[in-house]
């Protein structure tokens, strides 16, 4: 299990996807524990408890931040009363893929 803070951004493209960046030595240490099952583009299946709310879902590798990102939905940032910019406190568990 992984706990960090870190801010909630905007993807700079044509969708409002809204991400948390994974630390990179936590992204490191993910890396390492499941360079043998991450799925398609890199993925890795995750439960996150932001809040009161946990929900499955999966890191993708971000080349450009050299560590994975964290979407969170609309759903969680609306019960959660999160917007962009905001620090949020993130608890991940690696899922069986």
């Amino acid at each position: 299990m992984y706990d960090f803070v870190a801010p909630l951004w905007v993807w700079d493209g044509d969708a409002p996807w809204h991400f948390v960046t994974v630390p990179e030595e936590i992204s490191d240490a993910i890396a390492a524990r499941t360079a043998d099952r991450r799925s398609g583009f890199g993925s890795v299946r995750v439960e996150v408890t932001v809040g009161a709310m946990s929900w499955a879902t999966s890191l993708f590798p971000d080349k450009r931040r050299g560590a994975y990102v964290l979407p969170v939905k609309k759903q969680v940032r609306a019960q959660e009363g999160l917007s962009s910019g905001d620090r949020v406190m993130v608890r991940l568990a690696l899922l069986e893929s």
